[in-house]
């Protein structure tokens, strides 16, 4: 098996809502686009948006919640201003603060929003790793 994470769907309330989130707020490039997924094609990977009941039937688990699902995604840029930058445009597209940016314990620098649905991004510098 390859060390790599394919893609990452996330299970939306609202699709046109996260669609104009994902795609207008932070400028997330379409790939495709059916009635009842979104999937956009990215640096690494691909995410794609799929109806959180619709999502939890595949899956055969309950659609319930409960509470944090134990993830977070991260965006990694190069510099403080950048993420600054990142989580502001993010706050501008609808999402919530969660922890504004600051240094990190662990040496660098991260804040997190949530998602329309809820779901946890991290911006974050590294300066230990080049995830940019």
């Amino acid at each position: 098996m390859k060390p790599k994470i394919s893609l990452i769907t996330l299970g939306v309330r609202n699709l046109a809502a996260s669609l104009a989130f994902y795609r207008d707020g932070l400028g997330f490039p379409v790939h495709s686009q059916t009635q009842d997924h979104l999937m956009f094609a990215m640096e690494g990977s691909w995410l794609a948006l799929y109806p959180r009941a619709m999502l939890a039937a595949d899956a055969t688990v309950p659609d319930d919640g409960g509470g944090f699902p134990g993830f977070t995604l991260a965006h990694n840029v190069a510099t403080p201003e950048e993420a600054d930058t990142v989580f502001a445009r993010a706050l501008a597209a609808g999402a919530r603060a969660v922890k504004r940016p600051t240094p990190a314990s662990w040496g660098g620098y991260s804040g997190y929003f949530a998602d329309p649905d809820g779901y946890l991004w991290e911006v974050a510098v590294n300066p230990f790793t080049d995830l940019t």
